[in-house]
């Protein structure tokens, strides 16, 4: 019996290491190049030589798995860093900072992120016989665990279905709905769980982090969003805040920030058109704001980061 279980376990081991090898090179050769692409639905795979800037942006319900490096994000004072031994998932829309800590040209970073439907999770759940769970209790909408073989096993066969453009459409829904099962019977699954069913605090403040997604630009009145949620407006902040590690404010702040820097970048306004684009009415406010956040000021900002672009596209 003791030699069974001793080559079970063995033959497991060496499974594992097979997958943890074949993800490497199926998205190695799926993306070349440095960047992102987005093969499939909802699929986005990542290729990087050399550990870029951190990148400010908002985060979906996803699950994320690296294959070859590591990487961290940071929200709030947290810090969640994933390999290829444990993966990434985020529940509700984020606004996090991405830092990619390990990359080479030898051995570049290689991962994928799945985008995570909250009607699927809940279909997936329904089918499991999972109940909805009975506390009304806060869960955090980030967090990052071991990454099993079955987990790993169905993310292999996920990325294999890029060599085979038939059987994808088909394949593609099925494997993803093994992915939330596997997801909701693995550590993080009440997290799931939680965020995916309408009882409960959680839910509610998905929808109130889908409406400041919607109307950043727009004044908040909190004591309005409280009563839509049927919440009064001190539990509203406290759960907002035990969800998302983020007050509203702080929240609606840092989405209206990162949105200024994207039309400085890619629709070339200035400072005080940006800062009037994503709702601030006073310039030297968003300037403030805004190096607070990103360590510069708005417009030294933008142009090292086209410097960097420019020297990045030399390489």
């Amino acid at each position: 019996m003791t030699v069974m279980i001793y080559q079970q376990g063995e033959h497991e081991a060496l499974w594992v290491q097979a997958n943890r090898k074949e993800l490497v090179e199926r998205i190695g050769r799926a993306i070349r190049e440095d960047g992102t692409v987005q093969p499939l639905q909802g699929l986005h795979l990542y290729r990087h030589s050399v550990p870029p800037e951190p990148v400010h942006s908002v985060t979906n319900p996803s699950v994320c798995v690296v294959a070859q490096g590591s990487k961290e994000f940071l929200l709030a004072e947290s810090r969640y860093r994933y390999d290829p031994f444990h993966y990434l998932l985020v529940t509700v829309d984020l606004p996090t900072v991405g830092q990619i800590l390990e990359a080479s040209k030898e051995r570049p970073y290689l991962g994928f992120r799945l985008d995570l439907v909250p009607t699927l999770v809940t279909s997936v759940m329904l089918d499991a016989g999972h109940a909805s769970p009975r506390d009304r209790t806060d869960v955090k909408a980030i967090d990052v665990s071991p990454l099993d073989g079955n987990l790993l096993d169905a993310t292999v066969r996920l990325v294999r279905l890029l060599d085979s453009p038939t059987e994808a459409p088909v394949l593609l829904p099925l494997i993803t709905r093994e992915i939330v099962y596997r997801l909701l019977m693995g550590e993080q699954g009440a997290r799931l769980r939680h965020l995916a069913t309408p009882e409960g605090y959680s839910s509610r403040i998905a929808r109130a982090v889908e409406r400041l997604r919607h109307n950043f630009d727009q004044p908040l009145r909190v004591e309005q969003l409280a009563r839509e949620l049927d919440m009064s407006v001190s539990a509203f902040h406290q759960h907002f805040k035990a969800v998302t590690a983020l007050s509203p404010l702080q929240f609606q702040k840092r989405l209206r920030l990162q949105e200024a820097r994207r039309l400085m970048l890619s629709e070339d306004l200035d400072a005080q058109g940006a800062a009037y684009c994503v709702g601030y009415q006073d310039a030297s406010h968003f300037n403030r704001e805004y190096k607070s956040l990103f360590g510069v000021p708005p417009m030294r900002d933008v142009q090292r980061l086209r410097e960097e672009v420019l020297t990045y596209s030399d390489r």
